[in-house]
């Protein structure tokens, strides 16, 4: 098959929109998201057991990654055995709204989405 070299359009890299979903429009960033904003201050297994199919290793990556964003806040309690949660931060919860109507379109059309 022939490769075929195009030059990248500098507005496109620089795009706003693809640049912000990049860092968090995988599935699990926006499922952590989803039920940190369900559910308020989360422990770490709390979080994998409602999402089981989420591996510990990637669930953990998500998270720090998140945190990296300051989509989320890890607050690590000095116990033993160590306790540590996760919340939203201002910036995640100002982002909710707008995932809001994302997570109500795929309800509303979950159906045609799957079937096709």
């Amino acid at each position: 098959m022939r490769k075929i070299n195009k030059p990248i359009d500098p507005n496109y890299l620089e795009c706003p929109i693809r640049n912000v979903i990049e860092k968090f429009g995988d599935k699990w960033s926006l499922l952590v998201l989803y039920h940190l904003n369900l559910h308020g201050t989360m422990r770490f297994n709390s979080l994998h057991r409602d999402m089981a199919d989420c591996s510990q290793k990637m669930l953990s990556q998500t998270l720090k990654r998140l945190e990296q964003l300051h989509l989320i806040s890890r607050k690590l309690y000095p116990e033993v055995p160590p306790r540590v949660e996760y919340a939203l931060t201002e910036t995640g919860k100002s982002l909710m709204p707008h995932l809001q109507g994302l997570i109500d379109w795929s309800k509303s059309h979950a159906a045609e989405m799957i079937n096709h």
